[in-house]
This record gives structure tokens, C-alpha cells and sequence, in this order.
């Protein structure tokens, strides 16, 4: 079972819950919190630098970067939680059944995982989108999908080492059944495997969001989301160079939490550190 190390003092964990502490004020009031609308179009103040009236500048169309960041961090980071719960479900699943059965449901399962896993992740999730169509919803299912292996490989090594176990052979000497033996002993103590694998792996799911709507396969303009606001600001880097800065500084800040958060939690949640 996954525990808590009260020992660990690690300044990644720290830094990581502060980061995505902001992050998640962000998600929660981001729209509350813009100074000005979204979507408001001011022909006069087009790709002005950033300045009192507008914190961060503005883009093309005179609207407020500030104020689109603020509204589009929540679909960024939804995006990137619901890719990684259907991920982490269908892995999870897919990796209990192959690591507790075993034979040739095992081999089946880790062959087509292997097979899954020799195509790179955005090139899997170029293809799912491209078949679904374009949208953020297809776009976040299609990332979902994709990194589905990883977490089925994760989670079917941490179940090997624990049906290993001792206590596991008792349980099942007394004749507890496989069932519940899946979910009272084995599920509980690769729990900790499960946590950073997810926290990890949301880090990435944003990155993919990112990179998808860059390549105008997810979130649509004039839709504020953070990689689309960088598909329509590469047309300007050489007049405003602002108006990409600022949104890629937004996907590094919390792709830079996650990964904090991820390595923290893994060395809180390590037993090994206990001795």
C-alpha cells in the first residue's frame, strides 16, 4: 500500500505543489480573474507590448494575452486530466490482468503493447486524431489512447513484484479469491506506482495538447487554449514575439510542476526510502 514517507523533505515536491497550486487558482477563477474579455476586439491596440492597460500585451486582434491565458489555462489542464484518467484506467486495467493472469493473456496483451509502443506517441496520436477529426475532444481521446502502453507496462511490473509476495500465497492458501485478492492485496500496494505514473503522465498529456494544437489538430482558434494561441502567434515572432512567449511560458510552468510533483511523490512513496 501506498505510504507516506514523513521523513522526505524534498524541495521538488515543494516546489511542484506551488506551481500547480497556482495552477489550479488558475483553472478554478482563471475567466473570474481576467481583467478583460477574451474574445474583445480592439483594432487600435493591435500587438501592443505588454503595459499598464494590458499586463501581458496583445495579439493580432487586440485582445488581451493575459486575459486569454487566464480563461484558456482551464481547457489546457483539463485536457490534460482527462487524457490521463482514460489512460490510466484502460493501463490499469489492461496491466491487472496481464500481470495477475499471466500465461497467454499476459503474452497477448504485452505483445500488442509492444507493438503499440515501437510507433512514438504524437505520431499515435497524429494518426487517432486524424481518423476522429480535429476537435479538443478527439484530440484529448487520441492522447488518452496513445499513452496507454506506458501505463500498462508500469503497472504489470509493479503487480509481478507483488504477486510475488508471501502474503499473497497465504491469502490465496486460505482460499480468497482472485477477485478480491486483485483488489484487497495487489491493487493497494501498487497504488504508489499508480499516483506517479498519473502525475507524470499529465505532464506529458499537456505537452501532447500543446503540440496537437499547434499543429491545428486540437483546440481550434479563436478558442483560448495555450497551443492554439501559439499556432496563431508564430505568425507574428518577428513584430511580437510576446504574443508566443507568453503562452509557451504558461505550458512550461506546469508542465515543470507536474514533473516536480511526479518526482517528489515517487520519493515520498518510496518504501525503500523508510530504512
Amino acid at each position: 500500500m501506498a505510504r507516506w514517507n514523513p521523513r522526505t523533505r524534498s524541495p521538488q515536491l515543494v516546489l511542484g505543489c506551488l506551481l500547480l497550486t497556482i495552477v489550479g487558482i488558475l483553472v478554478l477563477f482563471g475567466p473570474a480573474l481576467a481583467p478583460h474579455s477574451p474574445e474583445s476586439f480592439n483594432a487600435t491596440r493591435r500587438l501592443e507590448g505588454p503595459s499598464a492597460s494590458f499586463w501581458l500585451g496583445t495579439d493580432q486582434y487586440g485582445r488581451d494575452i493575459l486575459s486569454r491565458i487566464l480563461t484558456g489555462a482551464r481547457a489546457t489542464v483539463l485536457f490534460g486530466v482527462g487524457a490521463t484518467v482514460l489512460s490510466a484506467t484502460l493501463g490499469l486495467m489492461f496491466g491487472l490482468i496481464s500481470g495477475f493472469v499471466g500465461g497467454h493473456v499476459d503474452d497477448f496483451i504485452m505483445r500488442s503493447m509492444d507493438a503499440l509502443m515501437a510507433i512514438p506517441t504524437l505520431l499515435k496520436a497524429l494518426l487517432i486524431v486524424t481518423v476522429l477529426g480535429g476537435n479538443a475532444v478527439n484530440a484529448m481521446i487520441a492522447v488518452g489512447i496513445a499513452t496507454i502502453p506506458g501505463f500498462v507496462r508500469i503497472v504489470r511490473s509493479a503487480v509481478l513484484r507483488v504477486r510475488s509476495n508471501e502474503y499473497v500465497d497465504a491469502a490465496r492458501a486460505v482460499g480468497v479469491r482472485d477477485a478480491r485478492l486483485l483488489m484487497r492485496y495487489v491493487l493497494p500496494n501498487v497504488s504508489s506506482e499508480i499516483i506517479v505514473t498519473a502525475t507524470l503522465g499529465m505532464a506529458s498529456a499537456i505537452l501532447f495538447a500543446a503540440a496537437l494544437s499547434f499543429l491545428g489538430l486540437g483546440a481550434q482558434p479563436p478558442t483560448p487554449e495555450w497551443g492554439a494561441m501559439v499556432l496563431v502567434a508564430r505568425n507574428y515572432l518577428d513584430v511580437a514575439p510576446h504574443q508566443a512567449f507568453f503562452p509557451i511560458a504558461a505550458i512550461f510552468v506546469t508542465i515543470l510542476g507536474f514533473n516536480f510533483l511526479g518526482d517528489g511523490l515517487r520519493d515520498a512513496l518510496d518504501p525503500r526510502l523508510y530504512r
